[in-house]
């Protein structure tokens, strides 16, 4: 069953459609990496996800159920925009977003100080969100994005301003929270994130998708024959005409293109039939990143 599904939905704003007609699943307990360019659709999207708008067209089902009123205390969103309140102290803060999302007074106390303590920062309890640093505010954010447990967590740029340690950290706490069965939206301009993170995603474009799939088969439905080869000697000359072409050349290795009318056995073939001893061969798949230039310039096309 999904936990989300997206069905024809279009949003406009005066003359220009921002989602136009756009329609996709989302798997329950899936990280689900939603892509696009600037200007995509993707922040009009989670808008209407998170009951900020509403849809002109099209529906929205969330765990079986229309969008209602009652949603939003099931969701959990963290905006590429913080909304902390600057002058308010952590604790205080914390407790407040957690009551708006229906938690007791009790409950709130809780989570909020369980939560403080596993990322050790109990002392900030006191401290005004001005006090803090961009990395220190966006774990504060997190936090209130997660306390009251909701079912789906959309983060929208969730690493923004974290150094490397607590980047894992957070990463850690997705994960953890995703084995539990709460799925997530991943939202990000940095694909190698998404590469590590998301099992499936969809890429917009001018408000409609472009791309929507499970990551590794779109990677390897995208692949352009490349392989790479590290071996002694040089490459034949004789290999390359209309066969072969070097791509890439380092000191250790070569990224080879199989022409069309060949293939990685042909490669393999002729290397070996001229006593040339291979040290290691790997088929190059295209990041994710390339596959979203690719796909994003094709579309503006």
């Amino acid at each position: 069953m999904s936990i989300l599904s997206i069905r024809n939905v279009v949003k406009k704003y005066s003359n220009h459609v921002a989602v136009d007609n756009v329609s996709f699943e989302i798997p329950k307990g899936r990280i689900f990496g939603m892509l696009g360019p600037n200007g995509a659709g993707k922040t009009s999207l989670i808008r209407m996800i998170t009951s900020i708008t509403r849809a002109d067209e099209g529906e929205i089902i969330l765990d079986g159920e229309k969008l209602n009123a009652s949603h939003p205390m099931q969701i959990g969103y963290l905006p590429e925009e913080r909304g902390l309140y600057k002058k308010m102290k952590v604790g205080e803060q914390l407790l407040y977003l957690a009551r708006l999302k229906g938690l007791s007074q009790k409950e709130a106390q809780s989570k909020v100080d369980n939560w403080l303590e596993k990322f050790d920062i109990t002392d900030w309890w006191s401290k005004k969100v001005g006090e803090l640093s961009k990395g220190m505010q966006q774990k504060i954010q997190f936090i209130a994005t997660v306390v009251h447990d909701p079912k789906l967590i959309i983060l929208d740029e969730p690493f923004s301003g974290l150094d490397p340690i607590n980047t894992n950290l957070i990463k850690d706490e997705i994960n953890a929270m995703n084995n539990n069965g709460t799925s997530v939206i991943f939202s990000t301009h940095r694909m190698e994130q998404v590469e590590q993170i998301c099992e499936e995603i969809v890429l917009m474009n001018q408000g409609k998708i472009i791309l929507h799939g499970d990551v590794n088969q779109i990677k390897s439905e995208n692949k352009e024959n490349k392989f790479e080869i590290e071996f002694d000697g040089s490459f034949p000359s004789d290999m390359l005409a209309d066969s072969f072409e070097i791509v890439e050349d380092t000191s250790k290795s070569l990224i080879i293109q199989v022409k069309e009318g060949h293939n990685s056995n042909d490669l393999l073939r002729g290397l070996l039939d001229r006593n040339i001893e291979i040290k290691s061969y790997r088929e190059v798949l295209p990041t994710l990143n390339e596959i979203f230039i690719k796909k994003v310039g094709e579309s503006n096309e």
